[in-house]
């Protein structure tokens, strides 16, 4: 497994096991046994996904040493704000039963989202978080963060994959020292990822599938996978794409594939936001 060195210093494995919308206790905790057996050491879930406390119990159980491991979680809209975010830290702390959590994000971009962050740095300097960062912030609202705080982000996970590539987007990741980081690798199913001709065929040259491909093209780019599976054999073959390397026209050709807009969400609905806000995790 291959890691990137964040802007802090501290390392993440480029690929890790996601835990969204696998809601049920006992599954979502089997889940991430199986991945962590299969040799993820990454592990995503989010305090909107409602399964924290089967993630905790899953590390608990794991054996593996908790150093080896890197724990991320999120903030959800409902608490962005100064105070709401340090109950909220703390809240994860302890459904997960960690005494720090690896990586910490601004879920959306959304509610005070600044007084939030303000929270972050100080549970960061504290030694509660190793690394703070934020999700689904485009360009401008990334921009403008990293010109606000004083701990700029280490991470802004975002939708990226063959057919929303977000070039632009990563350019500006790259010119602030944010590492990007990918929800739904596999574009949720949509456009045939599995089995698209471009993919399958530049898989055949290596053996591997098109999913495959399409991680290995996205770890290739410096952008840091996190696919999600509940079913063994295919937790074993997403973390199997770290002995081969697509060409420079392996790479053309994927760059070909894409669309220039998401086709799964649109952050600017208003309808969508107002969504986000109604969306109570708890009372």
């Amino acid at each position: 497994m291959e890691k990137v060195i964040l802007n802090n210093g501290i390392e993440m494995p480029l690929e890790g096991f996601g835990v969204f919308q696998v809601p049920d206790p006992a599954q979502c905790e089997q889940a991430v046994l199986d991945a962590i057996a299969a040799g993820y050491r990454l592990i995503d879930t989010a305090a909107a996904y409602m399964n924290e406390k089967a993630v905790g119990a899953a590390i608990a159980k794991c054996g593996v040493p908790r150093d080896e491991l890197f724990i991320t979680t999120k903030l959800w809209v409902q608490d962005a704000s100064y105070e709401g975010a340090k109950k909220a830290i703390e809240t994860s702390l302890q459904n997960l039963g960690l005494d720090y959590i690896d990586l910490y994000l601004v879920h959306q971009p959304m509610g005070d989202y600044i007084g939030a962050y303000r929270a972050m740095e100080e549970a960061y300097k504290a030694g509660k978080l190793r690394a703070i960062g934020v999700c689904n912030f485009y360009p401008n609202r990334l921009a403008d963060l990293c010109e606000t705080v004083s701990v700029r982000p280490a991470v802004n996970q975002v939708e990226l994959h063959p057919f929303f590539q977000q070039e632009g987007a990563l350019a500006l990741m790259k010119e602030y020292g944010v590492c990007p980081e990918a929800w739904g690798p596999f574009a949720e199913g949509k456009h045939g990822i599995f089995t698209h001709p471009v993919l399958t065929s530049i898989g055949q040259k290596y053996g591997k599938s098109a999913a495959q491909v399409a991680l290995r093209w996205n770890v290739q780019r410096g952008v840091v996978v996190i696919p999600k599976s509940v079913h063994k054999e295919r937790m074993e073959q997403n973390i199997d794409i770290w002995n081969f390397e697509l060409s420079g026209e392996d790479m053309a050709e994927i760059t070909k594939l894409d669309l220039g807009h998401s086709e799964i969400v649109d952050h600017s609905d208003p309808k969508f936001v107002q969504m986000l806000h109604q969306m109570k995790i708890h009372e």
